[in-house]
């Protein structure tokens, strides 16, 4: 059943309208008073057989009695009131509860749900560091870890949706994912003036989807991006709560885009025969599907352990050599600060990551085994260009399972001792002896640590901006 304080409101609303008291309902029913107190006040959920005699006694139906929305601007502030009440934020303040009565006035009950909303955007403002942003990020990558970068709840949705669509194999086309906002209720609106902090907005009143008019060649990110504002509808998404909550939903919207834009079962297919030919590629995965590199290499951590038994490590790295994204389940040793986050530290400058960018020619992926003290590991990268700076995506796997990958026959190999700061961090004597006290160097900001976090109104949206969209393209929907 759903929510219960909403449908106690709903109860007590149509009593009141019927002119009833909780005693002449009761006697109806076959109830006492008082238990019908409980659950109108939320406190209990009746039976399916009672709900139907109080739906009876009330002149409405069950469905009436169920329906989720507020019966009235006074209820929706109670249910409000109760749900802040009942927060662990609250709790941990030591405060009694209050309960809106019928003495409590309007005003009063609309005073007490704006300093909760007050007390809450405070406390989602405070923890929006970026030592918390670092500590959650590296939270949910341990419990990715722990699932083999694999969600088989959101595997099953994507499919649903994209069979939906009519979609048999190849590239997800603009007018597929059209079909799958359409199912969804929505119409995708592509429009040029978009809220600079806002990727897509959402039209929930007139079920429109808004997008800007163009995006990467190939168009993988406007697919992306309108799947990404059908995930947050289908997973049933509120307003995060903590930075933890805002996290786990970029997961998880990421995720389901992926999953719709390269399904499971042709993907897992393709992979499969791929492997069987020992001749997995990340760049052929990638023009099946018609999705980017990097995209192409997250989707197979997705798959690759789940359905492929291979452990395996990707990396994001910038050309300063800083991580950006990172995983692994293949015991290959990330590098992390004393807080366990791998965001922003520097790997070894022997790893494919960082040697594929002396590469004259960059047009095809770069392969190399390197010896670590954890193992042998062999791996793939690909460079590329982003917003003002190159950066590698890097697909690795233990020696042992690259007799499954194109390139395994690389004669490339490189010696890493990384965390042993004599590897590839400290200079060596010679040069310590020519410059050491002699040279002053300002450290460049890591900038990408930063952005990611909410600024202003958690987490990140300028509501003014969108609210301010919203109304000058209400006319139009």
């Amino acid at each position: 059943m759903g929510d219960l304080v909403t449908l106690g409101q709903r109860i007590r609303h149509f009593r009141q309208e019927a002119g009833l008291t909780l005693d002449q309902v009761g006697e109806q029913v076959g109830t006492a008073a008082s238990q019908l107190s409980l659950i109108e006040n939320g406190r209990r959920e009746p039976r399916v057989t009672l709900l139907g005699d109080i739906a009876k006694a009330l002149g409405v139906t069950v469905p009436d009695l169920l329906d989720e929305t507020p019966p009235s601007p006074r209820a929706a502030l109670e249910i409000e009131l109760d749900r802040l009440q009942r927060s662990a934020l609250y709790a941990r303040l030591g405060l009694p509860a209050v309960r809106p009565g019928r003495t409590l006035g309007d005003d009063v009950l609309e005073a007490l749900v704006g300093l909760h909303r007050e007390l809450v955007d405070r406390e989602r403002r405070s923890i929006a560091t970026p030592e918390e942003a670092r500590r959650a990020n590296t939270e949910l990558r341990h419990r990715m870890r722990e699932k083999n970068n694999y969600l088989p709840e959101l595997e099953e949705l994507a499919e649903d949706l994209v069979r939906s669509s009519g979609h048999v194999s190849g590239a997800i086309t603009h007018r597929e994912v059209g079909l799958m906002a359409k199912r969804l209720g929505f119409e995708l609106v592509y429009v040029n003036d978009l809220p600079r902090s806002a990727r897509s907005v959402t039209d929930l009143e007139n079920g429109r989807i808004y997008l800007p008019p163009a995006s990467i060649p190939g168009g993988h990110g406007l697919r992306s991006m309108a799947l990404q504002a059908m995930a947050h509808r289908m997973l049933g998404h509120e307003v995060p709560e903590t930075y933890a909550d805002f996290l786990h939903q970029r997961l998880e919207i990421n995720y389901f885009a992926a999953a719709c834009l390269m399904p499971l079962t042709q993907s897992v297919a393709f992979l499969q025969q791929a492997k069987n030919d020992r001749n997995i590629a990340v760049e052929d995965f990638r023009d099946a599907f018609g999705v980017t590199h990097e995209a192409a290499a997250l989707r197979f951590t997705n798959l690759a352990t789940s359905h492929l038994d291979l452990q395996l490590h990707f990396l994001r790295v910038g050309d300063d050599g800083a991580v950006y994204k990172a995983y692994e389940n293949d015991g290959l040793r990330l590098p992390v600060d004393v807080t366990g986050s791998t965001e922003g530290q520097p790997v070894c400058r022997k790893w494919s990551a960082r040697v594929a960018f002396t590469r004259t020619n960059r047009t095809t992926e770069f392969y190399q085994y390197t010896d670590t003290p954890e193992g042998t590991f062999w791996e793939s990268t690909q460079t590329g260009t982003g917003t003002g700076s190159e950066f590698s995506i890097t697909v690795g796997v233990p020696f042992a399972q690259a007799k499954w990958f194109r390139g395994r026959e690389t004669t490339q190999r490189q010696a890493s001792t990384c965390p042993d700061p004599a590897c590839c961090t400290l200079p060596d004597n010679e040069l310590t002896g020519r410059w050491g006290g002699k040279v002053w160097t300002s450290a460049r900001l890591h900038a990408h640590i930063l952005s990611p976090l909410p600024s202003g109104t958690f987490p990140g949206v300028d509501d003014q901006e969108v609210y301010r969209f919203l109304e000058q393209h209400a006319s139009d929907a």
